[in-house]
């Protein structure tokens, strides 16, 4: 999200002599991605961030993939997911393709230790718990309802303030932005978008953390956990400033698009990258044409996945699907409403639904974690008797 932020204690110009107090220089890093084009940010540390004291032995967490080209449309209980204590193993990848993993995580505890990915923006959705994103930028709280977006290369910490945790993940290998048709060519989003700046949290309360001794960062990259130890404490950052960073965007925040005949799902879009899209389904007003029929028509999805997770309400266009249900409708093949869906939408003039749609441009392969909580036939669902 390109708008400027910047905390704590920062020099009058970029990559000149700053001194900390008793006169040791700050440690200068520039944080970003895409190279030097992308966005970044410059961190000013206490110590060093190069300063490793040992390398443990790295591990594979690559998901093993059960369908590797199907065509079926599929569905899962997410909230059969077990939960586990531990953060990193709790994370369960359903779906993969080349530069897209999506999964559910239901930790139970904070973690101790501190976690990179340095390979993907990881998008966390809240279905339930609640707790304190930390890192290096500030420390951001989230609840039910709030995506966290996570730059790659961030290194953060995860303080939970409930037991009960259930979370969406996304682990892209482009940048997740904002939908480019809702920013002018300086960034800022447009009179039209159904979000504005004042719904994005930006990390806040910067502790400057002046700790030696050994902490752990677990680095993901390319498939493998790489556990290292530091000798200085990953959040020493006396200031900073620039345009990466994680924040936090509600889904309650998002203000829906209506029209008076059935719009389309981009009118829902909250995020993009390069490979796929985000959308947000939220209570809103039905279409208001007199013969308006308000549940989507039957569409093919020629060019992309869909897959759906159901948040809360009433599902509308779905028969029997509850809270934290998935569905995987792949592109190739025609899908719609559940039989009697159309009719009783008729006439009806609001929903209250809440769920969250990622659409992947390229076909998901599905994993054997997945298919431990699949629903059975449940392609089968629209056969009418």
């Amino acid at each position: 999200m390109p708008i400027y932020h910047s905390l704590g204690v920062i020099p009058d110009k970029r990559h000149i002599v700053s001194r900390q107090p008793g006169g040791k220089l700050y440690q200068e890093e520039l944080v970003g991605t895409q190279g030097f084009a992308g966005l970044s940010s410059l961190v000013y540390h206490l110590h060093a961030p190069t300063q490793v004291k040992q390398k443990g032995k790295p591990y594979s967490v690559k998901p093993v993939i059960a369908i590797d080209n199907g065509l079926n449309a599929m569905s899962f209980n997410g909230f059969d997911v077990k939960p586990q204590a531990d953060y990193l193993k709790s994370r369960s990848v359903l779906f993969v393709n080349a530069t897209l993993q999506i999964g559910l995580a239901a930790p139970t505890t904070s973690t101790e230790y501190f976690y990179k990915n340095a390979d993907a923006d990881e998008l966390l959705f809240v279905h339930k718990g609640s707790g304190v994103l930390h890192s290096m930028f500030g420390s951001i709280t989230f609840g039910y309802g709030d995506y966290l977006v996570i730059p790659r290369g961030t290194v953060y910490q995860i303080e939970f303030t409930t037991t009960e945790n259930k979370l969406l993940f996304v682990e892209s290998t482009d940048p997740i932005f904002t939908p480019r048709r809702y920013r002018n060519d300086f960034g800022q989003l447009l009179e039209h978008s159904p979000f504005c700046e004042r719904d994005i949290k930006r990390p806040e309360n910067l502790r400057t953390i002046d700790e030696q001794g050994e902490f752990d960062i677990y680095i993901k990259k390319k498939g493998m956990m790489f556990p290292y130890v530091y000798a200085n404490h990953p959040f020493d950052v006396a200031g900073w400033d620039g345009y990466l960073y994680p924040y936090k965007f509600s889904i309650f925040n998002f203000e829906p698009l209506t029209g008076r005949i059935h719009m389309p799902p981009p009118i829902h879009q909250t995020f993009e990258s390069q490979n796929f899209v985000v959308c947000s389904f939220v209570p809103r007003l039905y279409d208001y044409h007199p013969l308006a029929i308000p549940a989507p028509y039957h569409h093919s999805n020629i060019d992309s996945d869909e897959i759906l997770y159901y948040v809360d309400g009433d599902f509308m266009s779905r028969n029997n699907i509850k809270a934290g249900q998935l569905t995987l409708h792949p592109g190739g093949i025609p899908h719609g409403p559940h039989p009697g869906a159309i009719e009783r939408s008729i006439g009806q003039k609001e929903t209250k639904e809440f769920a969250v749609m990622i659409d992947p441009f390229h076909p998901m392969m599905i994993t054997e974690e997945a298919l431990k909580i699949e629903v059975k036939d449940y392609y089968k669902s629209w056969l009418t008797e």
